[in-house]
């Protein structure tokens, strides 16, 4: 995922540990999307990068963030919904319903999350209006802020060989003023 990828790079050159891991359903075959049965494993997953990280002896880890990307950082707040295993939660185009279906929201483990949540989201995604993730923002009894990014669909601007350059560096710099 060139996003992602773009922004480990700018997380690790203002001085941040990243690990990036590919979820267990990605392991396993190299494209198409999880299937309704992998969720739980792909947690599992998530939750294990995150014990490894903590284990890390040679770096001082002050505080763990976890985020990803559309499914990614819907399994990433699920599973800080179920424990606290971090100081927060990034989340990239959270897939707030399916396209063309609005009324399945996938909201129900939100207000479980006691951690500040950054939320960064196209103005054009077709998995959530930005009206639609303000409201659910309101169901996190933590901190929230939401990163509109103007004009970008679900792959915020990185689709194919498109790079939108400079939304690395903002997303470094609103999280480092939110979470600080």
């Amino acid at each position: 995922m060139p996003l992602l990828v773009a922004l480990a790079e700018a997380f690790a050159g203002t001085g941040f540990v990243v690990l990036r891991c590919d979820l267990p359903f990605r392991q396993q075959r190299s494209f198409g999307p999880p299937r309704p049965g992998d969720a739980a494993r792909d947690r599992l997953g998530l939750k294990n990068a995150i014990t490894a990280m903590r284990k890390l002896s040679s770096y001082s880890l002050r505080r763990l963030f976890v985020g990803g990307q559309s499914y990614g950082g819907r399994q990433a707040s699920m599973l800080l919904a179920e424990e606290q295993l971090a100081g927060g939660l990034l989340l990239l185009s959270y897939p707030l319903h399916a396209p063309s279906r609005p009324d399945q929201l996938r909201i129900q483990h939100l207000p479980q999350i006691a951690v500040p949540v950054m939320f960064v989201h196209g103005t054009r995604d077709p998995f959530g209006t930005i009206d639609e993730i303000e409201a659910a923002r309101k169901l996190i009894p933590a901190k929230t802020l939401l990163v509109p990014v103007e004009g970008a669909g679900h792959g915020l601007g990185f689709k194919g060989k498109s790079k939108r350059e400079t939304l690395p560096s903002l997303v470094v710099a609103e999280f480092q003023r939110f979470f600080v």
